[in-house]
């Protein structure tokens, strides 16, 4: 068997090593970013409205996306996604404008969505029922495990301002080589009435069947861009030394790396809707101890450890609902809106923390998310779903 043979035979395996590298400069990305801003002196709402870009650039690429995929395969779109980051990524250093960084996050946005899309749909199209949300699970994961290493990555910024960007572009660099080896491959052709509708009225559809499963995903953007790039600023004005925020940020996606795997086995035995509502609601509870943590930076760490237990699998869980909920040939649109809902998650994020902080600076941050996860808790509860996913017939 010849190396690109062996290659193709564990494409799983390198789609899922491409996003935890993907993970991992995201996860360094919004906290190195907030701190250099921090330390400039650049205040919490512009630091939080610039974070944003990242979510804005996959908002704008969206309605564009799922045609080309279907056009050209997921191949060449997995490229083209790793051209965008990676030079955005060695650009960083050139020039440090507040201007210049949010179009450089813009263009990494688009990159990465272009990634995770079709990932995503690459691996719901082709498992199995049986071991979708195992699959989609270790895909969770290693997104997860790339987030937990990226922030520990933020100290190197005191040896060369520009050397945690270059190091994110070297791996980003020797993970997408290895797509070059894989095999081409298409979505499932679409039939009936859809298959000649437009991108919205697809959206339509897919949105009706599946409208609660996009609250994993929205949920799960709204934890990890504000975790990433708001709890920093946070942290440091209540007196937290920041290499301990190092520590506390990846403590959240340690937890969700450990269940990771046990949930999404045990959601494809007793189903997705339960194992959603405890993560959920294991999450909410947890977020509120840490709030009542105060300064205290070890009991803050272990709290977001046991939130991240629950709450580090909402993105993934999902996802796999999702899959379970949409014509196989609506793949594509259910994992474009995936993308879209964990975005604007993602922008919802860093906007509310950053004026959260500026309007309530007596009040614990971390109770905006104990409140958030409250909410979805709550709509997924009394949430309802039409049982037939016949739409693309």
């Amino acid at each position: 068997m010849n190396l690109r043979t062996y290659i193709n035979h564990h494409r799983f395996w390198v789609l899922v090593l491409i996003v935890s590298i993907s993970g991992f400069s995201q996860g360094m990305l919004l906290p190195l970013i907030s701190t250099i801003f921090e330390r400039d002196g650049v205040s919490s709402s512009l630091n939080g409205l610039n974070a944003t870009a990242l979510y804005i650039g996959t908002l704008l690429v969206s309605p564009f996306m799922e045609a080309p995929l279907r056009r050209f395969g997921y191949k060449p779109t997995i490229i083209a996604g790793g051209i965008f980051v990676i030079a955005a990524l060695l650009s960083f250093p050139l020039w440090k404008s507040i201007v210049f960084w949010f179009v450089l996050r813009l263009l990494i946005g688009i990159g990465d969505h272009a990634l995770h899309f079709s990932t995503q749909t690459w691996v719901t199209s082709t498992s199995s029922k049986e071991r979708l949300g195992r699959n989609i699970s270790i895909y969770g994961l290693s997104v997860g495990v790339g987030f937990a290493v990226g922030p520990m990555f933020v100290p190197l910024v005191d040896i060369y301002e520009g050397l945690p960007f270059i190091v994110s572009a070297c791996l980003s660099f020797l993970a997408w080589s290895l797509v070059f080896m894989l095999d081409n491959d298409h979505p499932e052709v679409m039939v009936g009435e859809l298959s000649q509708g437009s991108f919205l009225k697809r959206f339509k559809a897919t949105f009706i069947v599946a409208w609660i499963a996009f609250l994993g995903p929205f949920g799960y953007g709204f934890l990890e861009s504000s975790l990433n790039s708001m709890f920093p600023v946070y942290a440091l004005r209540i007196g937290i030394p920041l290499g301990m925020v190092s520590l506390i940020i990846p403590a959240f996606a340690v937890g969700g790396i450990i269940s990771q795997i046990p949930l999404g086995i045990l959601s494809d035995k007793v189903g997705r809707k339960p194992i959603m509502l405890l993560t959920l609601g294991g999450s909410s509870l947890a977020f509120a101890g840490a709030a009542l943590m105060g300064a205290n930076a070890v009991g803050i760490l272990v709290m977001f450890f046991i939130g991240g237990l629950f709450a580090g699998s909402i993105f993934s869980l999902g996802i796999s609902y999702m899959s379970d909920l949409t014509p196989k040939s609506l793949l594509p649109t259910g994992n474009l809106m995936c993308g879209i809902f964990f975005s604007i998650g993602s922008l919802t994020g860093p906007i509310l923390g950053g004026y959260f902080l500026e309007v309530q600076q007596g009040f614990s941050y971390l109770f905006l998310f104990a409140l958030f996860l409250g909410t979805l808790f709550v709509a997924t509860l009394v949430g309802r779903t039409p049982k037939t996913k016949e739409l693309a017939g």
